[in-house]
Protein backbone atom coordinates (compact mmCIF):
# COMPACT_ATOMS: atom_id res chain seq x y z
CA UNK A 1 0.00 0.00 0.00
CA UNK A 2 1.35 3.42 -0.93
CA UNK A 3 2.31 5.66 2.07
CA UNK A 4 -0.14 8.43 1.10
CA UNK A 5 -3.06 6.00 0.85
CA UNK A 6 -2.07 4.38 4.14
CA UNK A 7 -1.99 7.80 5.81
CA UNK A 8 -5.39 8.76 4.46
CA UNK A 9 -6.96 5.49 5.63
CA UNK A 10 -5.45 5.96 9.07
CA UNK A 11 -7.01 9.41 9.29
CA UNK A 12 -10.44 8.28 8.05
CA UNK A 13 -10.54 4.95 9.88
CA UNK A 14 -8.27 4.89 12.93
CA UNK A 15 -6.99 1.43 13.95
CA UNK A 16 -8.79 1.66 17.26
CA UNK A 17 -12.06 2.15 15.40
CA UNK A 18 -11.37 -0.56 12.81
CA UNK A 19 -10.73 -3.07 15.59
CA UNK A 20 -14.28 -2.49 16.77
CA UNK A 21 -15.74 -3.52 13.43
CA UNK A 22 -16.51 -7.01 12.15
CA UNK A 23 -13.30 -8.76 13.21
CA UNK A 24 -14.83 -10.03 16.47
CA UNK A 25 -18.43 -10.34 15.25
CA UNK A 26 -19.94 -13.71 14.34
CA UNK A 27 -23.43 -12.34 13.67
CA UNK A 28 -24.23 -9.51 11.27
CA UNK A 29 -27.45 -7.84 10.15
CA UNK A 30 -27.16 -5.85 6.92
CA UNK A 31 -29.89 -3.35 6.01
CA UNK A 32 -29.64 -1.69 2.61
CA UNK A 33 -31.91 0.75 0.79
CA UNK A 34 -31.70 1.88 -2.83
CA UNK A 35 -31.07 5.56 -2.01
CA UNK A 36 -30.51 7.89 0.94
CA UNK A 37 -34.15 9.07 0.89
CA UNK A 38 -35.87 5.69 0.57
CA UNK A 39 -38.11 4.55 3.41
CA UNK A 40 -38.11 0.87 2.41
CA UNK A 41 -35.10 -1.42 2.71
CA UNK A 42 -34.07 -5.06 2.87
CA UNK A 43 -32.45 -6.84 5.82
CA UNK A 44 -30.24 -9.92 5.61
CA UNK A 45 -28.71 -11.89 8.46
CA UNK A 46 -25.21 -13.41 8.30
CA UNK A 47 -23.29 -15.87 10.46
CA UNK A 48 -19.54 -16.38 10.52
CA UNK A 49 -18.16 -19.69 9.37
CA UNK A 50 -14.39 -19.68 9.63
CA UNK A 51 -13.20 -16.44 8.06
CA UNK A 52 -16.37 -15.88 6.05
CA UNK A 53 -19.74 -14.37 6.83
CA UNK A 54 -22.47 -16.41 5.14
CA UNK A 55 -26.13 -15.59 4.63
CA UNK A 56 -28.49 -16.99 7.24
CA UNK A 57 -32.04 -17.72 6.09
CA UNK A 58 -33.95 -15.42 3.75
CA UNK A 59 -33.88 -11.62 3.57
CA UNK A 60 -36.85 -9.66 4.92
CA UNK A 61 -38.41 -6.25 4.38
CA UNK A 62 -37.94 -3.33 6.78
CA UNK A 63 -38.95 0.32 6.84
CA UNK A 64 -36.69 3.24 7.76
CA UNK A 65 -37.15 6.84 8.87
CA UNK A 66 -39.62 9.05 7.03
CA UNK A 67 -36.63 10.93 5.54
CA UNK A 68 -34.54 7.87 4.78
CA UNK A 69 -31.04 7.58 6.24
CA UNK A 70 -28.22 9.85 7.38
CA UNK A 71 -24.73 9.04 8.64
CA UNK A 72 -24.91 8.14 12.31
CA UNK A 73 -22.38 7.88 15.14
CA UNK A 74 -21.41 4.23 15.27
CA UNK A 75 -18.43 1.93 15.61
CA UNK A 76 -16.36 3.32 12.75
CA UNK A 77 -15.14 6.87 12.25
CA UNK A 78 -16.22 7.78 8.73
CA UNK A 79 -14.24 11.03 8.61
CA UNK A 80 -15.86 13.63 6.35
CA UNK A 81 -18.89 11.72 5.08
CA UNK A 82 -20.49 12.07 1.67
CA UNK A 83 -24.24 12.32 2.17
CA UNK A 84 -26.59 13.52 4.92
CA UNK A 85 -25.60 13.35 8.58
CA UNK A 86 -28.15 12.31 11.17
CA UNK A 87 -29.30 14.86 13.76
CA UNK A 88 -31.87 14.85 16.52
CA UNK A 89 -35.43 14.94 15.21
CA UNK A 90 -34.53 14.74 11.51
CA UNK A 91 -36.64 11.65 10.75
CA UNK A 92 -33.63 9.71 9.44
CA UNK A 93 -32.45 6.24 10.38
CA UNK A 94 -28.71 6.13 11.13
CA UNK A 95 -26.30 4.84 8.48
CA UNK A 96 -23.11 3.10 9.57
CA UNK A 97 -22.03 0.19 11.75
CA UNK A 98 -23.61 -0.25 15.18
CA UNK A 99 -23.66 -2.62 18.10
CA UNK A 100 -27.00 -3.92 19.35
CA UNK A 101 -28.04 -3.32 22.94
CA UNK A 102 -30.91 -4.19 25.23
CA UNK A 103 -33.98 -6.01 23.97
CA UNK A 104 -37.25 -4.72 25.40
CA UNK A 105 -40.94 -5.43 25.29
CA UNK A 106 -44.31 -5.46 26.97
CA UNK A 107 -43.96 -8.99 28.38
CA UNK A 108 -42.33 -9.42 31.82
CA UNK A 109 -39.77 -11.82 30.28
CA UNK A 110 -38.77 -12.96 26.79
CA UNK A 111 -37.11 -15.87 25.01
CA UNK A 112 -33.92 -14.06 24.05
CA UNK A 113 -30.25 -14.17 24.98
CA UNK A 114 -30.01 -10.38 24.73
CA UNK A 115 -30.34 -8.42 27.98
CA UNK A 116 -34.09 -7.81 28.31
CA UNK A 117 -35.97 -4.83 29.77
CA UNK A 118 -39.70 -5.21 30.54
CA UNK A 119 -41.42 -1.94 29.67
CA UNK A 120 -43.47 -0.53 32.52
CA UNK A 121 -45.49 2.67 32.39
CA UNK A 122 -42.53 4.62 33.78
CA UNK A 123 -39.80 3.53 31.34
CA UNK A 124 -38.74 6.42 29.08
CA UNK A 125 -36.13 7.05 26.41
CA UNK A 126 -34.63 10.50 26.86
CA UNK A 127 -34.40 12.61 23.70
CA UNK A 128 -33.44 15.91 25.38
CA UNK A 129 -29.81 16.39 24.36
CA UNK A 130 -29.19 18.69 27.34
CA UNK A 131 -29.90 15.84 29.76
CA UNK A 132 -27.19 13.71 31.33
CA UNK A 133 -29.47 10.77 30.40
CA UNK A 134 -29.71 11.70 26.70
CA UNK A 135 -30.22 8.62 24.51
CA UNK A 136 -30.79 6.32 27.48
CA UNK A 137 -33.65 4.07 28.57
CA UNK A 138 -34.48 5.08 32.14
CA UNK A 139 -37.13 4.42 34.75
CA UNK A 140 -38.60 7.85 35.40
CA UNK A 141 -39.96 6.68 38.74
CA UNK A 142 -36.52 6.10 40.26
CA UNK A 143 -34.14 8.41 38.34
CA UNK A 144 -33.74 12.10 39.10
CA UNK A 145 -35.33 13.88 36.15
CA UNK A 146 -33.17 16.44 34.32
CA UNK A 147 -34.87 16.24 30.91
CA UNK A 148 -37.70 18.18 29.30
CA UNK A 149 -38.64 15.62 26.64
CA UNK A 150 -38.65 11.84 26.32
CA UNK A 151 -40.48 8.97 24.69
CA UNK A 152 -42.77 6.83 26.81
CA UNK A 153 -41.85 3.26 25.91
CA UNK A 154 -45.00 1.46 27.09
CA UNK A 155 -47.24 2.48 24.20
CA UNK A 156 -50.94 1.95 23.60
CA UNK A 157 -50.16 0.25 20.26
CA UNK A 158 -48.04 -2.79 19.39
CA UNK A 159 -44.96 -1.02 18.00
CA UNK A 160 -42.76 -1.69 21.03
CA UNK A 161 -44.22 -5.05 22.01
CA UNK A 162 -40.80 -6.34 20.99
CA UNK A 163 -37.81 -4.13 20.24
CA UNK A 164 -34.02 -3.91 20.37
CA UNK A 165 -31.94 -0.83 21.16
CA UNK A 166 -29.54 0.11 18.34
CA UNK A 167 -26.41 1.66 19.84
CA UNK A 168 -26.28 4.72 17.63
CA UNK A 169 -24.69 7.76 19.30
CA UNK A 170 -23.45 5.70 22.26
CA UNK A 171 -21.91 7.34 24.26
CA UNK A 172 -24.14 10.25 23.36
CA UNK A 173 -23.05 13.47 21.71
CA UNK A 174 -25.60 16.32 22.02
CA UNK A 175 -28.11 16.62 19.16
CA UNK A 176 -26.63 13.68 17.20
CA UNK A 177 -29.81 11.60 17.46
CA UNK A 178 -31.37 9.35 20.07
CA UNK A 179 -33.71 6.46 20.85
CA UNK A 180 -33.07 4.35 17.73
CA UNK A 181 -34.53 0.85 17.79
CA UNK A 182 -35.52 -2.20 15.86
CA UNK A 183 -39.26 -2.48 16.45
CA UNK A 184 -42.56 -3.66 14.97
CA UNK A 185 -43.82 -1.73 11.98
CA UNK A 186 -47.21 -0.13 11.36
CA UNK A 187 -47.02 -1.69 7.90
CA UNK A 188 -44.63 -2.27 4.98
CA UNK A 189 -45.11 1.24 3.58
CA UNK A 190 -45.33 3.22 6.84
CA UNK A 191 -42.02 4.92 7.74
CA UNK A 192 -40.72 5.57 11.25
CA UNK A 193 -39.28 8.65 12.93
CA UNK A 194 -35.77 7.22 12.60
CA UNK A 195 -35.96 3.60 13.69
CA UNK A 196 -35.83 0.43 11.61
CA UNK A 197 -39.13 -1.42 11.81
CA UNK A 198 -40.32 -4.80 10.56
CA UNK A 199 -43.03 -7.44 10.64
CA UNK A 200 -43.66 -8.92 14.11
CA UNK A 201 -42.52 -12.37 12.94
CA UNK A 202 -39.17 -10.97 11.82
CA UNK A 203 -38.37 -9.22 15.07
CA UNK A 204 -39.38 -12.37 16.93
CA UNK A 205 -36.79 -14.22 14.84
CA UNK A 206 -34.18 -11.64 15.82
CA UNK A 207 -35.04 -12.16 19.49
CA UNK A 208 -34.45 -15.89 19.05
CA UNK A 209 -31.33 -15.60 16.87
CA UNK A 210 -29.23 -12.85 18.44
CA UNK A 211 -26.47 -14.01 20.77
CA UNK A 212 -24.42 -11.40 22.70
CA UNK A 213 -21.58 -13.94 22.89
CA UNK A 214 -21.27 -13.62 19.10
CA UNK A 215 -20.96 -9.81 19.23
CA UNK A 216 -23.82 -9.03 16.81
CA UNK A 217 -23.45 -5.93 14.66
CA UNK A 218 -25.81 -3.95 12.43
CA UNK A 219 -24.58 -2.41 9.19
CA UNK A 220 -27.14 -0.05 7.67
CA UNK A 221 -26.35 1.78 4.41
CA UNK A 222 -27.73 2.76 1.03
CA UNK A 223 -26.62 0.22 -1.58
CA UNK A 224 -24.02 2.43 -3.28
CA UNK A 225 -22.33 3.26 0.03
CA UNK A 226 -22.37 -0.42 1.01
CA UNK A 227 -20.52 -1.40 -2.14
CA UNK A 228 -18.08 1.48 -1.74
CA UNK A 229 -17.22 0.44 1.82
CA UNK A 230 -17.53 -3.33 1.47
CA UNK A 231 -13.84 -4.13 1.10
CA UNK A 232 -12.67 -1.56 3.63
CA UNK A 233 -15.15 -2.70 6.27
CA UNK A 234 -14.72 -6.40 5.38
CA UNK A 235 -18.41 -6.74 4.57
CA UNK A 236 -19.91 -9.76 2.79
CA UNK A 237 -21.43 -9.61 -0.66
CA UNK A 238 -25.13 -8.75 -0.74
Amino acid sequence: MKPLIRTLLALLFPLSAMAQGLDDSDQLIVVTSKNWDDIQATAQRYERHGQNLQKFEAPFAVVLGKNGMGWGKGLLDIGQPEGPVKQEGDGKAPAGMFKLGTAFGYAPSAETRQPYLPLTQTIECVDDSQSTRYNELVDGAVVDKDWSSSERMRRSDELYRQGIFIQHNTPASPAAGSCIFFHIWRGPTAPTRGCTAMDPADIARLFDWLDPGKSPVLVQLPQAQYERLRERWKLPER
